[in-house]
């Protein structure tokens, strides 16, 4: 019997070698076309400092590209990450680069820093064309920057696609008007000097700094130039695998979040929220009691609970659980599991085509996905000073334009008026696309006159928080003669809310509106959903209903839910033709670039071995914003397994192995993709076997990290491998999302073959026991502990 390597060998034979169509730069220079030369300025300042402009000088034209075996879908041409980096590339001008009097390089990031790692791929491209060492570059997050327009999102795993090329760009005219000033200083020809660390040196031996520099290559007038990119046969910093440059600073606590920042008179704030989502208050019976309390300055309605300011962050949760409130409705009201996916598949659009028998047989598939939380790590905060006029607003936060304007709005602010300084946040993956805490702040400030440090407890964060918004997704494919002739798929959602926008308030206002938002929803939709397979004729449509839960674009959005039910059905189809589920795949795929990454896992995790009874494995692959990830994930599903007992936890099914291959073109820092990839998976594991939120009654039962079960050290696999493909293009493509479709998938499909039954509501466990006692909903926070030592096991 032929083994799997050998297959492998025999069916790669058959295709195009993986990368054959490369289009880095040196490829274009060895076809005479040139290096690539951009326009940019040099700006009016004391020192250095100078900025990309649109469009390039001299580009080279555009490779070919084989033609796909069916029409490519929209996605393959243009999809959400091409919007937003078209968006970006107008405003790019205002983005600048400074060179400083000490030698070092600093630029403000009009990103959010939320712990992915792009401070460091940002300051590894300056370092790359400005010729400086690493930790020379100091990347700071730029405030609220209304004239930035769409550049100042961040999502859609973006920020390092649509920043690039103007970075680049910016720091190579830089490194071109040092070399300038340095041949006047130094009585050289520009040709014969040479870059290296910061210094420039002549061939007689003088050499000079760019601190040195700075002033004298600065202009007094706004200056447009040209200056060329290095070509990737010269690149030593970018495709390395690097330390983070906050690392040191993460791990030894000097990192500033919002609550770490010194703001003076700002006093930890905290809001008695309602028993339901978005329930309002009525009243409250013991106010005057509650001002009273050890330690409380102010306490003050707001439009979503009763807030409470005092010395410490303790005497807040005290005064939260004393609160006596008359709470009103929420929007979610008596709402549960089963009355929302009654309403959802209410809402289904119906398949298109029937069902073909004799001559043709179909496959079929309906799947639930429960809602889903999306806390972050650090709790929801920001810090906020409103005085008569002005207000200064201090939060992590990845759409800054749209929360200024809506916190002017809000005060009865112009905009200009209102100041707003993006901090790092600790995690967010979509959730701080909102500004929830930070229109809070402002309002608790506005409302005491006073600055407030508001933080949200961990049960807020669960109970009245953003989720992934519980969807269900039916399938139904066709096939005959060995080749699938239709792919149909039907994802119906509760409203996924888009409030934030691209970035700015236009469109931000446009997704509120009451026919604009399902419109939204589509459009993301339809710009984010991309099939690796050639599945004949293919639909996929999305139809979204009830407003009343707190949702956001959730990391990856809808492609999770939409990757987990069409492999499940693929794996269903190889089965049913009497094919192997990985040599199925590798007929279907579309492109080498993901036929190569599904081969790399195969051999790597050794696709096929035999292995024990109700252990099994599962594969998928994932296409998202010019990159593609497979993933190869081993199930333990035997009683042994299933049974352990770990105290106030659900175990079930044990993910034992994971063999991760991503191909992102240019990867700017393969370790921090590593990483990135590392995240997606534990994602992807959590979704699908364990982290889900259970609504009843128009609550959320699961109030914190202890009962939400996402992926722990008992469900980690104890083998994971990833490995980052090498580059197939000269630029790069997006990461911060694209592992999580396929490690879920890849979970499922392996669950399915260990089981022998396909899975059809996510996560697994959400039928079964709690395994937590659900905190009460009155007081909406649980006491702050006083002894750990029962929880140290």
């Amino acid at each position: 019997m032929m083994d799997v390597h050998d297959r492998l060998a025999q069916e790669h034979a058959e295709v195009a070698a993986p990368g054959s169509q490369d289009t880095s730069d040196e490829q274009g220079a060895q076809a005479g076309v040139g290096r690539r030369r951009f326009l940019g300025y040099i700006l009016a300042a004391p020192t250095l400092a100078v900025a990309a402009q649109l469009g390039e000088a001299a580009v080279g034209p555009t490779p070919a590209h084989a033609a796909a075996g069916s029409l490519p879908e929209l996605t393959e041409l243009f999809d959400l990450n091409d919007m937003l980096t078209a968006a970006a590339l107008p405003t790019a001008a205002l983005i600048t680069i400074h060179v400083n009097a000490d030698g070092t390089a600093s630029f403000a990031l009009p990103r959010a820093e939320v712990g992915q790692g792009i401070t460091t791929s940002t300051a590894m491209l300056i370092a790359e064309e400005l010729d400086l060492p690493l930790e020379k570059v100091r990347v700071t997050l730029a405030d609220a920057r209304p004239e930035l327009l769409f550049n100042q999102l961040t999502g859609g795993s973006n920020t390092t696609i649509s920043t690039y090329t103007p970075i680049r760009v910016a720091a190579a005219i830089a490194r071109k008007r040092l070399l300038e000033a340095a041949a006047e200083l130094l009585g050289a020809e520009i040709t014969t000097l040479t870059s290296k660390a910061g210094v420039i040196a002549a061939p007689n031996g003088r050499t000079a700094t760019y601190g040195s520099l700075a002033e004298k290559a600065a202009s007094r007038t706004t200056v447009r130039v040209a200056a060329d990119l290095k070509p990737r046969s010269d690149f030593t910093v970018i495709g390395t695998a690097r330390n983070r440059v906050d690392a040191l600073a993460s791990v030894t606590g000097r990192k500033q979040f919002a609550m770490d920042l010194h703001v003076p008179g700002a006093s930890p704030a905290m809001v008695c929220r309602p028993p339901t989502i978005n329930g309002t208050v009525r009243s409250v019976e013991n106010l005057a009691a509650v001002r009273a309390m050890p330690g409380v300055t102010d306490v003050a309605t707001i439009s979503t609970g009763v807030a409470v300011r005092a010395r410490t962050f303790g005497q807040c949760i005290d005064a939260v659980r004393a609160l006596k409130v008359d709470w009103g409705p929420g929007t979610a009201e008596r709402a549960s599991d089963d009355t929302v996916l009654r309403e959802l598949k209410a809402a289904e659009i119906p398949l298109a085509v029937p069902k073909l028998g004799p001559l043709a047989k179909t496959v079929e598939g309906s799947f639930t996905f429960h809602f889903a939380s999306n806390s972050a790590l650090e709790p929801n905060c920001a810090v906020a000073d409103v005085r008569p006029g002005r207000a200064e607003i201090w939060a992590a936060l990845k759409s800054p334009i749209v929360a200024q304007e809506a916190i002017a709005a809000k005060l009865g602010l112009l905009p200009g008026a209102v100041t707003v300084h993006v901090t790092e946040g600790g995690g967010s993956f979509g959730r701080k696309l909102f500004s929830d805490a930070a229109l809070e702040a402002a309002e608790i400030s506005k409302a005491m006159g006073k600055p407030v440090k508001l933080m949200w407890h961990r049960t807020d964060e669960f109970r009245q928080g953003r989720t992934h918004p519980m969807a269900t997704s039916r399938v139904r494919a066709t096939y005959a003669l060995g080749k699938v002739l239709t792919y149909e798929q039907r994802h119906t959602s509760v409203s996924t809310d888009f409030g934030h926008g691209l970035g700015e308030i236009i469109t931000a206002s446009a997704a509120k509106l009451p026919v604009g938002d399902l419109t939204f929803s589509e459009t993301m939709f339809t710009l984010t959903q991309q099939s690796p397979y050639d599945l004949g004729l293919t639909t996929q449509l999305l139809n979204e209903v009830d407003k009343g839960f707190n949702t956001g674009s959730m990391r990856n959005i809808y492609s999770p839910n939409v990757r987990c039910a069409q492999e499940l059905i693929i794996d269903r189809l190889a089965d049913e033709m009497g094919k192997d589920r990985l040599h199925f795949r590798r007929q279907l795929v579309k492109g080498d670039r993901a036929r190569a990454v599904l081969d790399k896992v195969a051999e790597l995790g050794d696709w096929g071995r035999q292995l024990p009874a109700g252990v099994a494995q599962g594969i998928a692959v994932h296409p998202e914003y010019h990159g593609v990830v497979a993933v190869l994930a081993e199930i333990d599903c035997r009683p042994e397994t299933t049974g352990r007992h770990i105290p106030d936890a659900y175990t079930g099914p044990r993910v034992t192995k994971v063999v991760c291959a991503v191909d992102v073109g240019l990867a700017v820092n393969p370790k921090g993709l590593q990483a990135q990839m590392m995240g997606g998976i534990m994602d992807g594991i959590a979704i699908t076997l364990t982290s889900g939120l259970h609504l009843k009654d128009g609550k959320f039962l699961e109030g914190s990290w202890d009962n939400y079960f996402y992926t722990r050290q008992w469900n980690t696999p104890p083998e994971l491998e990833i490995v980052v493909m090498p580059p197939t293009s000269g630029e790069p493509g997006g990461a911060g999302e694209l592992a999580v479709g396929a490690a879920a998938a890849a979970v499922a499909c392996a669950y399915g073959a260990a089981t022998g039954t396909m899975p059809t509501t996510f996560p697994l466990n959400h039928s079964g026991p709690l395994g937590f006692e659900p905190l009460p909903a009155v007081p909406p926070i649980p006491q702050s502990p006083t002894d750990g030592l029962d929880r140290a096991y």
